[in-house]
């Protein structure tokens, strides 16, 4: 299966022998560390507030949140992720043509405006607008910076160049929800603030920062330029490489798994703090004691040390992929990228079933690792896969579209999966609906303020908060949403499964 373009090299899906792990590192030129570093940072930031986005929206504003409801947050959370997953499709092509380092340092200024609007605006606007402008910065961001480590890469050590790479979102990830867990316990402000001071260290490293094949591509536009040739448009251009079909089948089948890896990161942190006593854990490993200051901190406890916070559960996630992903990288340079995308998202989907069938704390710790594994088969493959077919001189571009199956499976999840959750699911709604089943006016019960219904009705019962957590969640039956989530995860790795069989056949016919 090959494209040929007058101003492309030809490109194949067939597999390439990878070289060792420790070779392939050992092949990467510092352009790439820097590339890695600059990943780092911006994921640092972007992690810092996305990670916490649901609990800002949702938790009550005596506490400092926003006091919104679940269709509310939803609503700015799909159109945030939608925006930022579509950008990169158009803006690809916008990198390949004015220059990586340009469009990198534009991207930053428009992040860093984002996060200074969360921070001056404590709304339902002044947050949709933030996200608004960083989902720009980043749509813009994330062609240049992959286009560079494709540039960068190549056949033989593209899969674990990828998956380092794929590390390096992860130290950012795994960095971000720790720093915010530990600020948003003073000042909701001082995460926004935060994340605007560490994303402009991008503009040292780009001090450093050399386009690799620069010349190349502005001799390739100066030849156009001289013999008169007529360049295409943009989107029109972007428009033909999309809709090949191997291009497009793929990006439709991929959702699947993006919607299920938003499900996570949006839906986690608001099930971790509704329905699980993750105070369990800190009993277990540390006993009677009060863990230490550091202790707290890496493992985003509150500040008494008593139990994890929703975010350092989430984070388990970000720290497995952030050791363990150069190493899952090179065994799965073994495999063909279409079968570990399948293998991947099916581990995905059965993590989903476990979180969902149970609430105990060190079930989610498993299931969290089971999730894990599936996204380090997955999501670097994804990548891997899109800069090998694309052609020489529209790296950018190809790179773009990975975000497409992003932008998709968040328009679906970033308003389902919080609005179904928000009314079936969130312990302060199902709590109201209790207090109404048994006997409480419903006027009163929806008087009562978001976030404030679950300890309205332990007082009103006189039970213990775990003892009624438990009890509501089993009458309740508050899994069963991860269930029907992890279905389109399993259809998704299905589809990725015979979609492998059928580019590969195609390749051999070459």
């Amino acid at each position: 299966m090959q494209q040929t373009d007058s101003d492309s090299k030809t490109t194949s899906v067939k597999d390439v022998e990878q070289l060792g792990t420790f070779a392939a590192i050992a092949s990467l030129s510092y352009v790439f560390w820097i590339c890695g570093g600059m990943e780092m940072v911006e994921r640092l930031a972007f992690y810092g507030v996305r990670s916490l986005a649901g609990i800002y929206g949702t938790d009550s504003v005596k506490d400092g949140g926003l006091g919104l409801v679940g269709a509310e947050i939803g609503t700015i959370l799909s159109v945030w992720y939608f925006a930022q997953g579509i950008i990169p499709v158009f803006t690809g092509g916008l990198s390949d043509r004015l220059g990586y380092k340009e469009t990198i340092f534009l991207s930053t200024v428009f992040k860093i405006l984002g996060y200074l609007f969360m921070a001056w605006f404590a709304s339902f606007w002044g947050f949709f607008a933030g996200a608004l402008v960083i989902a720009l910065g980043t749509g813009i961001f994330k062609p240049g910076i992959q286009g560079t480590i494709a540039k960068a890469t190549n056949r033989k050590n593209s899969s674990v160049a990828w998956g380092i790479f794929y590390q390096t979102v992860n130290i950012g990830g795994f960095l971000g929800p720790m720093m915010a867990g530990y600020l948003r316990q003073t000042e909701w402000d001082n995460v926004f603030y935060a994340c605007a001071a560490i994303i402009s260290l991008n503009f040292l490293l780009l001090l450093t920062y050399k386009e690799p094949d620069k010349e190349e591509r502005l001799a390739l536009r100066a030849e156009r330029k001289a013999s008169g040739t007529k360049k295409h448009s943009l989107i029109t251009e972007s428009w033909r490489e999309l809709t090949r079909p191997v291009v497009l089948i793929y990006m439709l089948l991929f959702t699947g798994f993006w919607f299920m890896l938003l499900i996570y990161w949006d839906l986690g942190p608001l099930y971790f703090r509704d329905w699980v006593d993750t105070s369990t854990i800190v009993r277990d490993i540390w006993g009677s004691e009060t863990p230490g200051a550091f202790a707290r901190t890496f493992f985003v406890m509150d500040h008494a040390g008593t139990k994890i916070m929703p975010e350092g559960i989430v984070n388990i996630n970000a720290m497995l992929i952030m050791v363990f992903c150069f190493l899952v990288a090179g065994f799965s340079a073994k495999m063909k990228a279409a079968n570990a995308m399948a293998v991947g998202t099916f581990l995905a989907a059965s993590a989903l079933i476990m979180i969902g069938g149970f609430n105990a704390a060190w079930v989610m710790v498993i299931g969290v690792v089971i999730f894990s594994l599936g996204e380090m088969l997955s999501s670097p493959k994804c990548l891997e896969f899109l800069a090998n077919i694309a052609p020489s001189d529209k790296k950018a571009m190809y790179l773009g579209f990975a975000n497409l199956p992003f932008a998709l499976g968040a328009l679906i999840e970033g308003f389902t999966g919080q609005y179904f959750y928000g009314k079936y699911a969130a312990i302060d709604q199902v709590a109201r609906d209790h207090m109404i089943q048994t006997g409480t006016p419903v006027t009163a019960a929806n008087a009562i303020p978001v976030g404030d219904a679950f300890e309205r009705l332990v007082t009103q019962t006189g039970m213990p908060a775990n003892d009624l957590m438990n009890e509501l969640y089993a009458h309740y039956n508050i899994g069963t949403m991860f269930y029907i989530m992890a279905f389109i995860g399993i259809l998704s790795a299905i589809g990725l499964y015979y979609y492998g069989r059928w580019t590969y056949k195609s390749a051999q016919q070459e």
